[in-house]
């Protein structure tokens, strides 16, 4: 679906908080929508809650943004500025009779709506007291005209959606402390924004007909709405830390990949046909509000592993070295003195190919640099037998006499002496990897030896036999 005319939409978190899943969310999309239709993507940072606002978190979502590559097209627009503007919007609905003061408290809003026979306490709608009054000060309420039915707006994801005027009342759009309330200074803001679409997650429908009437009531043009499914948990209700982390520098902390996280976002509640994997330009090119789905989407931690596994192989070794380097503290080359980068880079390549993400990665490394000292009796009870010993020390002999002390070489050879002593491939290399790693899972022999050096690889296999004689 191509946007008409000029697209300027905008992405507007609260920093009461680090940036979250669901918001990057909701930031892709508007950014995506924006790239593809040549349009304008905009950050604005709502801090008109001062007592929880903190610059920290402000910080942190640009950090965000950048880390996940996603920039905007103007200046960020900080609300809180802003204020003055507010005031003068609120002070003109006041002057054309479109709001007023108010000075009714809930307590007394509720004690006059108890009298009424079908009070309902789930539902305090506002009697319009204060509609009369010729109050001076107070809270701002704007007032609904008379004449308002339904408000009514085609949402571009969820259709025709319309709202009786019976679900509304006379909302407070400025407290009596003089601070503006967030339905009325996001409309302010948009108008001034110019923003033509307006995409955020479905939270806010309830909040859409409050703020058509305000756009009506001060002239502005009213945009289009879009309101995004939620990101769900594997039961089906909203996204909590026991489904995923909620929080995005989690994901960069966990080792996932930017372009990754991007990827798997995108997909969550938004299709081109089956495809599952896409460069930048590809989601730019084929992204359109028509694809994304009404149904809330569930967040599937296996399947964002798995993109980040493609992502990880399809990097150079070079690049993801680079990327371990600038997130880990110390780096991973200070973590291991003795080998030299081509070392590092080589275990990388045969790594990456099993890892799901750069943290596991780096783990796997580490772990390797470290030469086994004890080994789990079950595998030494599956694996290693009478003639283990034997066949072991065999290898080592070989081991010594291959060269070139290759992959290729030694695959070749090792091969050769299972075939000349019928056993089959499995049952030496699991104890070979045993050696190796200290465990049973893990690339294969023929690929590390190499890295790990002839002396060590053989150093290696007899600590394994001198373990399996002291404990047969």
């Amino acid at each position: 679906m191509d946007a008409p005319g000029n697209v300027r939409v905008r992405f507007a978190p609260s920093p009461t908080g680090h940036l979250h899943i669901g918001g990057l969310r909701s930031a892709i999309f508007n950014w995506l929508f924006a790239r593809h239709n040549n349009g304008i993507f905009l950050l604005r940072i709502e801090d008109t809650d001062l007592e929880r606002s903190k610059q920290e978190y402000t910080d942190s979502i640009i950090a965000s943004f950048s880390w996940m590559h996603i920039d905007w097209d103007e200046p960020i627009v900080i609300q809180s500025q802003r204020a003055p503007r507010h005031q003068e919007v609120a002070q003109q609905l006041l002057a054309q009779g479109k709001a007023y003061y108010c000075q009714c408290t809930q307590e007394q809003v509720i004690e006059r709506l108890s009298k009424n026979s079908g009070f309902d306490a789930n539902f305090i709608k506002y009697d319009g007291y204060c509609r009369t009054k010729k109050n001076s000060h107070g809270a701002i309420r704007f007032r609904i005209s008379d004449t308002v039915t339904t408000v009514e707006w085609d949402d571009l994801i969820r259709g025709h959606i319309s709202i009786g005027a019976d679900q509304l009342d006379d909302f407070i759009i400025v407290r009596s402390d003089g601070t503006p309330m967030y339905n009325f200074v996001v409309v302010v803001d948009d108008a001034d924004m110019r923003i033509s679409h307006v995409i955020r997650g479905e939270e806010h429908i309830a909040n859409t007909p409050k703020q058509i009437l305000l756009y009506q009531a001060c002239n502005f043009t009213v945009p289009l709405f879009a309101h995004l499914p939620m990101i769900l948990g594997s039961d089906g209700s909203k996204l909590s830390k026991r489904d995923a982390a909620t929080g995005v520098f989690e994901y960069k902390q966990m080792g996932y990949l930017p372009d990754a996280l991007f990827n798997y976002l995108v997909r969550l509640g938004w299709s081109h046909g089956d495809q599952e994997i896409f460069t930048k330009d590809e989601m730019i090119k084929f992204f359109d509000l028509a694809h994304v789905h009404k149904k809330g989407a569930i967040f599937d931690q296996q399947k964002l592993d798995w993109i980040n596994g493609v992502y990880m192989r399809g990097m150079s070794d070079h690049d993801l070295l680079t990327i371990i380097q600038t997130d880990s503290a110390p780096t991973i080359l200070a973590d291991l003195p003795t080998w030299h980068t081509q070392t590092i880079l080589l275990l990388i390549n045969i790594y990456k190919q099993r890892a799901k993400t750069v943290r596991e990665l780096v783990t796997d490394i580490k772990a390797l640099y470290v030469r086994p000292q004890q080994f789990d009796p079950a595998d030494i009870a599956q694996w290693i037998h009478a003639d283990s010993v034997k066949q072991l020390r065999e290898i080592i002999a070989l081991l010594k006499a291959t060269e070139p002390f290759s992959t290729d070489a030694l695959s070749s050879a090792i091969k050769e002496w299972t075939k000349n002593h019928t056993i089959k491939m499995v049952a030496i290399a699991q104890p070979l990897r045993i050696a190796l790693l200290g465990k049973t899972s893990g690339p294969g022999v023929f690929e590390l030896m190499p890295v790990l050096g002839k002396t060590e690889s053989i150093e290696r296999i007899e600590h394994l036999i001198r373990s399996i004689q002291v404990n047969p």
